[in-house]
């Protein structure tokens, strides 16, 4: 898709309410060991914007996966080139680094394995699949790599970025 006519999904009226009470819980810290606030300035106001999210922790990494596509929040963290994390009086700042389409599967078959309770409904591809299934729609959904702050691996991408 391009950037043109993105991938996005609009929650419907009852996914609305419930991303707010949800989101209110977690902020309160409530809520299982995967679910957080992403927290990101909007991209023309500034103003902190906070969505509920499960993150996915696989090989010692931890992804943010975009369901609805583009979302706002999407676009938000693309602009900003990092989000907050947070969970009670927890936060944790993050950059992100875009994961391109060619990585995506095996992490779209770890994110609805995880999570297809709940996440299911937003997937053509079934869970259990195998990630090769994944490859035609990753376009479709935004992934995020986190990098902490000053990790060895954020020092790495960089310069790997730069050398090119």
């Amino acid at each position: 898709m391009n950037q043109a006519d993105p991938f996005f999904r609009k929650p419907n009226p009852f996914e609305r309410i419930f991303n707010k009470v949800f989101g209110a819980l977690v902020g309160l810290g409530i809520g299982l060991r995967h679910n957080y606030l992403v927290e990101v300035p909007g991209r023309r106001t500034g103003r902190l914007y906070s969505t509920p999210i499960d993150l996915l922790e696989l090989e010692g990494r931890r992804f943010l996966v975009a369901p609805r596509g583009r979302t706002q929040w999407v676009r938000n963290a693309e602009t900003a080139g990092e989000v907050v994390l947070k969970k009670g009086t927890k936060r944790q700042r993050f950059r992100i680094r875009v994961v391109p389409n060619e990585e995506k599967p095996d992490i779209l078959k770890a994110y609805l394995d995880c999570f297809r309770v709940t996440v299911q409904r937003y997937f053509p591809v079934q869970a259990g699949s195998e990630p090769r299934a994944f490859a035609a729609v990753a376009e479709r959904y935004p992934v995020f790599d986190l990098l902490a702050f000053d990790s060895p691996r954020e020092r790495n991408h960089t310069e790997t970025e730069g050398d090119r």
